[in-house]
């Protein structure tokens, strides 16, 4: 209980600061606002709730860790229960602080067309594959730095940097999801559109993140070291013993 508890305050909080900053152009700050809103929130909430959950906050990142045996089936759903009910709470806060039509942000939502003044009009098939080739960067460089422990006091610093990074490059084509939670609760308070639209952003990341365990068990050449798999399965964070 106390772990879904921690998931679905993470993606909340998420949703909320990361929709947010993407409402007023990065604060006043532009794209690099935005992407530097997002890394540095899912930044300090790995080094805050990773103990409690592993701070995934994202269903593709629960599915990667699925498929590479750190959590089991009943965690999995749970998991993803819990981020897409934190996603849809954080969309609600956000919508009564602030509406759902202020500035040009779009509520925070993912597109492809042209449904912002800043977006290149990507068909569905182009943002269907520029999320699964982020996807794929952001859960490899999360699965990566997860399998040496002595990494784990800079985990946080990493997949932000990550997510920031994704961003960067997402923003401008499809407003970057990498997260299925994060897409569909905004995409389920504001409608329209962004609602017609979502499905891209619910199946591109969860393939992404398969192909990146694909690639990640090849490029290790098997299973996790016996290191690695010392860590408890919901506390990839916590600094070896």
């Amino acid at each position: 209980m106390r772990k879904c508890a921690a998931e679905l305050l993470g993606t909340m909080i998420l949703v909320f600061f990361g929709c947010a900053s993407a409402m007023t152009q990065g604060f006043g700050a532009g794209s690099l606002g935005v992407a530097a809103t997002f890394g540095l929130v899912l930044m300090v909430l790995v080094c805050s709730l990773g103990n409690l959950s592993g701070c995934h906050v994202n269903p593709a990142v629960s599915l990667a860790q699925f498929l590479h045996r750190r959590i089991d089936g009943a965690d999995f759903m749970a998991y993803v229960t819990a981020q897409i009910l934190g996603a849809v709470l954080g969309s609600l806060l956000l919508a009564a602080t602030l509406g759902t039509d202020l500035g040009n942000g779009g509520f925070g939502t993912n597109f492809f067309g042209a449904q912002t003044e800043t977006s290149v009009g990507l068909s569905a098939g182009q943002a269907f594959l520029v999320e699964v080739i982020l996807t794929f960067t952001f859960v490899l460089v999360l699965l990566g730095v997860q399998a040496r422990p002595e990494q784990a006091s800079t985990a946080g610093l990493v997949i932000g940097m990550a997510l920031l990074l994704v961003h960067l490059v997402g923003l401008p084509l499809t407003g970057t999801s990498v997260n299925p939670a994060r897409s569909l609760g905004p995409a389920l308070v504001r409608g329209g559109a962004a609602l017609g639209q979502v499905w891209v952003f619910l199946l591109a990341p969860m393939l992404g993140a398969v192909l990146a365990s694909l690639t990640w068990r090849f490029l290790a050449c098997g299973p996790p070291s016996a290191a690695a798999s010392d860590l408890p399965l919901e506390d990839p964070t916590r600094p070896p013993s």
